[in-house]
């Protein structure tokens, strides 16, 4: 039978400070929150309110899906575990049992037969997405020591399957996360028997050049204090197709391997993206000035589209800012992401 260890990161901030961004997860000290031997009142007042959040985290208990899977778990007799992690080192202590045989390269790679099976509880795609991007981190070997045994078009091996427990039912719903895209149970006694009986279903995932993963998808741009989209510059390309150069005024631009950003409003910006085909796709949301038959000028919006491996974006001015599996950014030099094919997988009925 399987040990299984459930995930619960401590906190639903995936942002600086955040479980995978800083070393932290809720309440940890981040380089803001790292007192100088003088303080001001406003220092001071951030120290205690770090020590307020790390009391509350001190005092949380595994939520009542959690115990329900485990009970469903031990019921069937595998062993279980709950770890709630409130930083990357605790995350990592938890991902190192998933660690293969000393390989005679010195790589860290994970172990294909392992006995042990990992459930992610999650309140967010974003919390899901800090435990993938610390999988990536331990397995992912530098472009200097890749190995002969890795395929082509990867940079990282087969990440290990994970169960994922949504915390939220009612993400299912009108807000579309990814578990619900992807079909998964949310019930907690039908996740335990997807980790007992279930099959890895592999999927593809996003790495980008700023250290981070993408499972869903990515969102660029913004709004006014009304609701209407801001104009913003920047060139986009996907693979050799260049969406827009960086000289025209841009709505919104989607990146998507999964379709959590497939439409914004009432406007289709992708078609049929698909976390499973090894490509990513993109879309360009510009404003485009036409005339009519009369003469009379009018704007319509064009949306450009293209798939491929790879897609850049490059800011022309200012900050751009943005959504990335839920998680507010905001980009101000060229970011690339790349499609990793089946890198990672769930464990699926």
């Amino acid at each position: 039978m399987y040990d299984v260890v459930l995930l619960t990161l401590g906190s639903e901030r995936d942002a600086p400070g955040g479980c995978g961004s800083g070393g932290a997860c809720c309440g940890g000290a981040t380089g803001a929150d790292t007192a100088p031997t003088s303080q001001t009142d406003t220092d001071r007042a951030n120290t205690d309110q770090a020590g307020a959040d790390t009391e509350q985290c001190a005092a949380e208990r595994p939520r009542v899906p959690v115990l329900a899977c485990a009970d469903a778990l031990t019921a069937r007799g595998a062993r279980v575990e709950t770890v709630t992690a409130r930083s990357d080192a605790e995350i990592d202590a938890v991902l190192a049992r998933l660690d293969g045989p000393s390989r005679p390269d010195g790589l860290t790679w994970p172990d294909p037969g392992s006995k042990i099976r990992l459930v992610v509880a999650t309140a967010s795609d974003g919390q899901l997405r800090a435990v993938l991007r610390r999988l990536v981190k331990r397995y992912a070997p530098a472009p200097s020591k890749r190995p002969a045994d890795l395929p082509g078009n990867r940079t990282l091996p087969d990440l290990p399957p994970v169960a994922v427990l949504p915390l939220d039912p009612a993400r299912g719903g009108t807000h579309r996360d990814l578990a619900a895209q992807l079909g998964l149970p949310r019930d907690p006694v039908a996740v335990a028997t997807a980790v007992l009986d279930g099959t890895p279903r592999r999927l593809d995932l996003l790495r980008n050049d700023g250290g981070s993963v993408t499972l869903d998808g990515a969102l660029l741009g913004a709004a006014d204090d009304a609701g209407r989209p801001l104009h913003w510059r920047a060139r986009v390309e996907v693979d050799d197709t260049i969406l827009t150069d960086g000289t025209e005024p841009v709505l919104a631009c989607a990146v998507g391997n999964a379709g959590g950003y497939a439409t914004l409003d009432d406007v289709t910006l992708l078609t049929a993206p698909d976390p499973a085909d090894g490509q990513v796709e993109v879309a360009v949301a510009v404003p485009v000035v036409v005339r009519s038959t009369w003469g009379r000028k009018r704007v319509r919006l064009e949306v450009r589209r293209a798939r491929g491996r790879a897609v850049s974006v490059l800011p022309r001015e200012g900050k751009v800012p943005y959504l990335d599996d839920g998680v507010e950014g905001e980009l101000t030099r060229k970011r690339s992401w790349w499609i990793e094919p089946g890198a990672w997988a769930v464990w699926s009925i």
